[in-house]
């Protein structure tokens, strides 16, 4: 590898937005990395193993290796979490998605490298206080479960630090979707639940709406496909490479990652039946009652943060985004 090239962290690397941001820095050029993560996770593999990279770094092992380590690291981007929405254990949440995150910041300020982490859209609960990036609303958020206040506990600690990186970023992910999720599960995209039910059943289950003047599916959600992710990742990170955060317009803090328009579950299945070639047909069903209430009936990012900060590239629509994901990805079992 290019000693020349900046050196470059990513946490989560074996994960699904991990992997992608690994595979799109490779893409422009970026190869000097070191992948941390849990690479122990057999599903995982081919998410990452086929990428270029310097080394991989065992998740519980990496301040050690950046004790013994003398190259300087250029840039931090920090990935990994517990993203389980359904795990209700609020410890195992703090000790990936606070203390370690805590444990990086203060690497970060100590050896004067920049920072960007994924924070999320469930720090705003259930959008009482609306979907605005603004920082002084971050102590009066509500998140709905253990996930989004371990979240929303990290973004209240960097902000309340007297010391900081040189730059840093946390960036509140909407409903992210797109390749490299086959590992995830229950907690895979809607997509990709659709895809396989299509595929055994012939017919997408949607849950019924049980708010009043919300129709059954017309749930909506800010969905953004995970190209999109990891390229504002890397225009943030280009921007301040080079640049002291007093340079660079970028200011450092809080920004939402979502495209900044709302659309419906039942928009979402019908992209992915057309993404198959299919007709659609969606069946509802109730809602389990352990999460009615908290169920989140509208997300969407308000963007002007981002967009303000000089960020002008289009987003995919949902139908081109589910398009390239079933059709390139999930149709042909590959990986990004």
């Amino acid at each position: 590898m290019n000693d020349a090239k900046p050196l470059i962290i990513v946490t989560g690397a074996a994960g699904f937005i991990g992997s992608c941001m690994v595979q799109y820095l490779n893409e422009n050029g970026f190869d000097n990395l070191v992948l941390v993560d849990d690479f122990g996770v057999e599903e995982k593999r081919n998410n990452w193993e086929n990428k270029q990279y310097q080394t991989i770094v065992e998740r519980y092992n990496l301040f050690n290796w950046l004790k013994e380590r003398e190259t300087k690291v250029d840039y931090v981007i920090h990935l990994g979490a517990r993203t389980d929405t359904t795990e209700f254990d609020y410890a195992i949440h703090e000790e990936l998605n606070v203390r370690y995150s805590q444990e990086i910041w203060k690497y970060c300020i100590e050896e004067n490298v920049p920072l960007i982490y994924a924070s999320s859209a469930a720090t705003y609960g259930s959008g009482e206080k609306g979907y605005a990036d603004e920082h002084d609303v971050v102590e009066k958020l509500v998140p709905l479960n253990p996930y989004g206040i371990s979240k929303n506990e990290f973004d209240k600690w960097a902000l309340q630090q007297n010391a900081h990186p040189p730059f840093w970023a946390g960036l509140k992910f909407f409903n992210v979707y797109g390749p490299n999720e086959y590992h995830k599960g229950r907690m895979a995209s809607v997509i990709w639940h659709s895809f396989n039910q299509v595929n055994e059943k012939g017919v997408v289950k949607l849950f019924r709406s049980h708010k009043e003047g919300i129709k059954d599916g017309e749930q909506l959600r800010d969905f953004i496909y995970v190209k999109d992710v990891v390229k504002v990742i890397s225009w943030m990170m280009e921007k301040t490479l080079k640049a002291s955060s007093e340079t660079s317009q970028l200011e450092p803090g809080l920004y939402n990652l979502g495209t900044g328009t709302a659309r419906s579950f039942n928009d979402l299945v019908r992209a992915t039946f057309s993404g198959l070639d299919k007709e659609t047909a969606i069946h509802y069903i109730d809602m389990p009652e352990d999460i009615r209430d908290k169920y989140q009936y509208f997300t969407q990012a308000d963007m002007h943060k981002l967009k303000a900060a000089g960020y002008r590239d289009e987003f995919y629509t949902l139908e081109s985004g589910v398009d390239d994901y079933v059709r390139n990805y999930l149709r042909r079992k590959t990986y990004y």
